[in-house]
């Protein structure tokens, strides 16, 4: 079998690194981290012509007809960068309203270059919801909530009396939380507290599940990024780093160190990838690959910045440096959808009925 990208992928990936390179280089980055954190609306705007945000949906409904794999090829570049944009959670959103039906406001997302966000909390209760007759209403609040800021819909995972259920909150309508001070100023955040908010149905358990899937996902490929950025940029020190008339690279220590990253980033890289190819072809082992990626990612991830710190010295934990800011991406990539805790539940619990039903778990 050839695990490789396909040529259409390489050129979507090198096609995707050129337009970040040009408008997420790292003065570009920091200018919107100084100002608070956010948008960076002239990279969305590219980003939104060349139709990353519904790579994933049918070309009938405006996207571009591509798939799982191919949005993560999008969102390792978006990781590598630290791009301040929110592919991931756009195209979850749209990626679920499709799901659902909502034909129209899939449309009504993609022609306004609109942006989406997700509320998912480990805790399945933090918020529920309760019919009323007409519709449903949505009581509490979330976890904070990437782009919820910015987002013109939001798609909320809530807890019914018959389990847990997904619904659609327009938030032009109701109204966007705050921006709230976060580590990672790369992105915007805000808490969702739901007060009797009108929602719409889009999806029952199973939705529900298959978002989380994809959500997990989709994180481990923005951590994948953000580690191959910071693999690259300790291995670029070690070279010109001197101590003691020597680069550092050439110390055994240092050597070791970076292979040790190296071996971490590919591993993440394969989990990353078969988890979107999974996805992407609907094979029964989805969640399993989504939960085993998420894990390992999450992982690997706190080991490869620790490593990069560590290689960088006193340089790498200071403002000044670009590091940080991959950094406490990651540290949020590490929580989102779950942390490695919460999926090595979920695989266990997975896994528990093949043991029990007498089946291999291979």
């Amino acid at each position: 079998m050839n695990f490789d990208l396909s040529d259409d992928q390489l050129a979507l990936r090198d096609g995707a690194r050129d337009l970040l390179d040009g408008l997420a280089d790292p003065p570009r980055v920091r200018a919107v981290v100084e100002a608070g954190g956010g948008v960076d609306t002239n990279l969305w705007d590219a980003m939104a012509e060349q139709g990353w945000p519904g790579v994933a949906i049918d070309e009938a409904l405006g996207g571009l007809g591509l798939g799982t794999v191919e949005v993560c090829v999008l969102l390792e570049e978006v990781g590598r960068h630290a791009a301040p944009a929110p592919v991931a959670s756009t195209a979850l959103v749209l990626g679920a309203l499709a799901a659902a039906g909502e034909t129209q406001q899939v449309e009504q997302i993609l022609g306004a270059s609109g942006i989406g966000c997700v509320a998912w909390s480990r805790r399945g209760d933090a918020v529920r919801a309760e019919p009323d007759g007409s519709g449903w209403r949505l009581t509490g609040r979330s976890d904070p909530v990437p782009y919820a800021p910015s987002a013109a819909v939001a798609v909320v995972v809530a807890a019914t009396a018959d389990g847990p259920g997904l619904f659609a909150v327009d938030l032009e309508a109701d109204g966007r939380p705050e921006r709230e001070p976060a580590m990672d100023r790369t992105r915007e955040l805000g808490w969702l507290a739901f007060e009797g908010t009108p929602a719409r149905e889009i999806g029952d358990a199973t939705a529900v599940d298959a978002l989380v899937d994809r959500g997990a996902t989709f994180a481990a490929a923005e951590m994948l990024g953000g580690a191959e950025r910071a693999l690259d940029m300790a291995v670029e020190y070690a070279k010109d780093r001197v101590q003691f008339g020597r680069p550092i690279g050439s110390f055994q220590a240092v050597k070791h160190r970076c292979a040790d990253m190296l071996v971490d980033v590919e591993g993440m890289r394969s989990t990353a990838f078969w988890a979107a190819w999974c996805i992407g072809a609907g094979d029964p082992e989805a969640a399993i690959a989504a939960s085993t990626a998420k894990i390992w990612c999450s992982d690997a991830s706190k080991r490869v910045m620790a490593s990069a710190l560590q290689v960088h010295g006193g340089i790498g934990f200071t403002w000044e440096h670009d590091l940080h800011l991959f950094l406490k991406r990651a540290q949020l990539d590490q929580l989102t959808f779950g942390d490695a805790a919460f999926h090595r539940e979920r695989l266990a619990g997975r896994l528990r009925t093949r043991v029990e039903a007498g089946e291999s778990v291979i």
